[in-house]
C-alpha cells in the first residue's frame, strides 16, 4: 500500500485531513465493530471498539508529532 503525503498549512487543512483519515479508519475497521455488535459479542465489541479508537488516536498523534516543533532538531 502506497503512503500518501498531505501538506497541512492551516487549521482548516488539519481539520479536513482529520475528518478524511477518521472516515478511512472507520471504513476499514468499522465493519468488525458492526459484526461484533450484530452478534452481541460483548468481548468482541470491546476489542474492536478499542482497536477503532486506538487507530484514530494513533493517526492524530502521527500528524500532531509533525506539527509540534521538536526542541531536539
Amino acid at each position: 500500500m502506497e503512503t500518501e503525503t498531505v501538506t497541512i498549512e492551516s487549521r482548516n487543512d488539519f481539520a479536513q485531513w482529520a475528518i478524511e483519515r477518521a472516515r478511512a479508519i472507520v471504513a476499514e475497521q468499522g465493519g468488525n465493530l458492526a459484526i461484533a455488535a450484530r452478534d452481541m459479542d460483548e468481548p468482541a465489541i470491546a476489542a474492536t471498539g478499542n482497536a477503532l479508537g486506538a487507530a484514530i488516536a494513533e493517526a492524530l498523534l502521527e500528524v500532531f508529532d509533525v506539527l509540534v516543533p521538536n526542541d531536539d532538531e
